[in-house]
């Protein structure tokens, strides 16, 4: 017997953060449980929110992953996982570095697993760390793989895992020293025009909001996101229709036309590129790690 869905349990406050949670049940034996943290106010520029997700049951389960616009490090304190992005599976390694994604890609757990992660704004992977987005695009890539001491060593700074306090209070304090040394962000007022428009400002609006040419405007994004400012506001467009379905106000009609597609069947080639699936056929409610990523 399979009981499927997503049920928010708990919002509660520890030190004037809110920490909320969330229980999937898959079935009565299988227990999901993801808790999204939210960081220290002085990383509101940097970090969207910290998330842990855990889950006792060794029994293998295929989980779609889709774009949400944001970049992310991982680390696994239980089983790792294992991955199918360009067509091959492969076993991931415990601490992770996660790029951009254009389009789906799959994982699927080993045995029972832990993991927690900071969700970082889209820009930030650059301004903390120096890295060049672009060459981290469709990538998940072993930390401990990198040259640079300050991610190699993160895993030392936040495991072994101890409890979500303790977990928390280490990645505010190191995030806020390494926010210190910040780079500025050149694409601050673009991004924000992006997410105010819900992914539907044109690049006309975006050079003349960051105050810059076009060929300005697509050389950072490059370095800074991974993607073009086009295809990235196409992101956060399709991350709006969760949004919009999550509010249950509206029909399919007026979600098309409120998140800004020309047309339904323009509608459904882009919900298809990013999912594989047509919007119709697609479980909103389902108990899946992309709903929950996607669940602001």
């Amino acid at each position: 017997m399979h009981l499927w869905f997503l049920k928010k349990i708990a919002v509660g406050y520890t030190d004037q953060v809110q920490v909320e949670l969330y229980y999937i049940y898959v079935s009565v034996s299988y227990v999901m449980k993801f808790t999204r943290i939210s960081p220290h106010p002085g990383l509101e520029k940097f970090i969207e929110c910290y998330w842990m997700m855990q889950c006792d049951d060794v029994e293998p389960r295929v989980e779609k992953i889709i774009p949400d616009g944001f970049t992310e490090l991982i680390f696994n304190y239980g089983s790792v996982y294992k991955a199918k992005i360009n067509g091959t599976w492969y076993t991931q390694t415990p601490n992770l570095l996660a790029g951009q994604i254009s389009s789906y890609f799959y994982l699927e757990n080993t045995a029972e697993t832990g993991s927690f992660a900071i969700k970082l704004k889209p820009a930030a992977m650059t301004q903390l760390f120096g890295l060049n987005m672009e060459h981290y695009l469709d990538q998940i890539i072993d930390l401990d793989t990198f040259a640079d001491p300050a991610l190699v060593k993160l895993k030392d700074r936040f495991l072994p895992f101890e409890n979500e306090h303790s977990l928390k209070k280490r990645l505010d304090d190191h995030f806020l020293l390494l926010s210190n040394t910040a780079a500025e962000n050149p694409l601050e007022s673009v991004l924000e025009l992006i997410f105010n428009s819900n992914g539907k400002a044109t690049i006309k609006e975006l050079c003349e909001t960051g105050k810059m040419s076009e060929r300005q405007l697509q050389r950072l994004f490059k370095k800074y996101i991974g993607l073009s400012p086009k295809y990235y506001a196409r992101v956060i467009r399709f991350n709006y229709i969760f949004q919009l379905i999550k509010e249950k106000k509206q029909s399919w009609v007026e979600i098309v036309y409120e998140s800004g597609y020309y047309d339904q069947s323009h509608f459904i080639r882009n919900f298809k590129a990013f999912t594989g699936e047509d919007p119709s056929a697609y479980f909103f409610e389902a108990p899946s790690m992309a709903n929950f990523f996607l669940n602001k």
